[in-house]
């Protein structure tokens, strides 16, 4: 019993001459220290990942990150206002690079960066409204030791840029070739008014001298001289469109009453629209302001913009024109619901001499000259179509500033 208590006594001193007690504080001590070592990491890495999730999401551009599949593991802010289903996660990329296509084809730029190639490329969208926007894309492989490649996608809205960039072109185009529209105009004129001149000359002597009016062989020159005068009519118009086109309007500046444009050109159609069975539905704004313009040069556009909205109607329809204030401009919209413009030709359409209509029905003058005419007026045009539905003219022009 002595030799047991004995014993017990003696291990801790044991453990002490043995150096055991000081190695297990020590143990702990590393241990604690250690620890304290990873809170700090992981406080570090808590603040790391609170920054990069903060630059995440204050890009402006649209982020995705694609896994080595190609789904869509982590997506920013910006992507849901984009693409809203497109871009959820665990969406494939064909959902937004190519949707109508199985299988990724050569040009997807999420399959590009997989395979280890950064891209760059271009993405055209269209709303539910036929509305187009343009963005561009940029993939990139993101290398992962632990994983296979990913690929981080951004996604950039650059439809005003594109707009502005078609816009200045357009502006550029019309320049050239005003010049050049105003010079065949005038050599083309003065023999055209000699060719018309002459033939009523010839068709006045038919009438008044019996002896040609009555001869069996000149039969048929007084219709033939009746074409000759129309057609020479004809060319005379075309010069004319021309010219408009090629120069500014000489029409006298002022304040226009944007309605009352509206309402003179409404009353010179009705006839037409009566008689194709197209309905013309009007929204004026009774408060709109005035703006400052040529009103010939104004009434020649929403003529040419009504004109096309009948003319695109096959059968029956409607066409509706609205106008109102905003943002400080006067908006006017004429819309139909006719044929529409294939998205192929929508940056075309704005050229002189190109037309959809058939042969004979339109020279391709009219939305040339109607986007030279509102340009002047420091104003911009837009359109929406989608082939089969309709299209939608936005006509806006700044306020008459007092």
């Amino acid at each position: 019993m002595v030799e047991a208590k004995k014993t017990l006594v003696d291990e801790p001193n044991l453990e002490r001459l043995l150096g055991l007690e000081s190695s297990k504080i020590g143990f702990y001590s590393e241990v604690k220290q250690k620890i304290q070592e990873l809170e700090a990491a992981n406080a570090g890495l808590r603040i790391k990942t609170t920054e990069l999730q903060a630059v995440f999401d204050s890009i402006s551009d649209g982020v995705v990150i694609y896994d080595h599949n190609g789904y869509i593991q982590h997506r920013n802010h910006v992507c849901p206002r984009q693409f809203p289903t497109e871009t959820l996660v665990g969406r494939g990329c064909r959902e937004l690079f190519h949707p109508d296509s199985e299988r990724a084809p050569d040009t997807c730029p999420v399959e590009k960066a997989l395979s280890g190639e950064n891209t760059q490329s271009s993405l055209t969208a269209t709303k539910g409204s036929g509305e187009s926007r343009y963005f561009d894309v940029t993939a990139t492989p993101i290398e992962d030791t632990n994983e296979r490649t990913r690929a981080l996608v951004f996604i950039r809205d650059v439809t005003e840029k594109r707009r502005n960039e078609l816009h200045l072109m357009q502006a550029e185009k019309m320049s050239g070739i005003g010049m050049l529209a105003a010079g065949v105009a005038h050599e083309i004129n003065n023999p055209l008014t000699s060719v018309a001149g002459y033939a009523e000359a010839l068709l006045r002597r038919f009438r008044d001298e019996a002896d040609l009016r009555d001869d069996s062989r000149l039969a048929d020159f007084k219709k033939y001289l009746l074409v000759i005068i129309r057609e020479a009519y004809r060319c005379k118009g075309i010069i004319d469109s021309l010219l408009t086109f090629s120069r500014k309007s000489e029409g006298s500046v002022g304040l226009v009453d944007v309605n009352g444009i509206v309402g003179e050109v409404l009353e010179l159609v009705r006839h037409k629209a009566r008689n194709d069975n197209i309905e013309l539905r009007e929204s004026l704004d009774p408060e709109l302001p005035m703006v400052t313009g040529d009103a010939a040069g104004l009434r020649q556009v929403f003529m040419n913009l009504t004109m096309n909205a009948l003319q695109a109607i096959k059968g029956a329809g409607v066409v509706r024109i609205a106008t109102f204030s905003r943002d400080g401009s006067v908006n006017a919209v004429i819309s139909d619901n006719g044929c529409g413009i294939p998205q192929a030709m929508m940056d075309q359409i704005w050229d002189p001499f190109f037309t959809t209509k058939e042969v004979g029905q339109g020279l391709g003058l009219g939305l040339a000259v109607t986007f030279n005419i509102v340009k002047t007026h420091g104003g911009e045009i837009f359109v929406d179509s989608r082939q089969g539905e309709g299209s939608k003219f936005t006509v806006r022009l700044p306020l008459c500033q007092a």
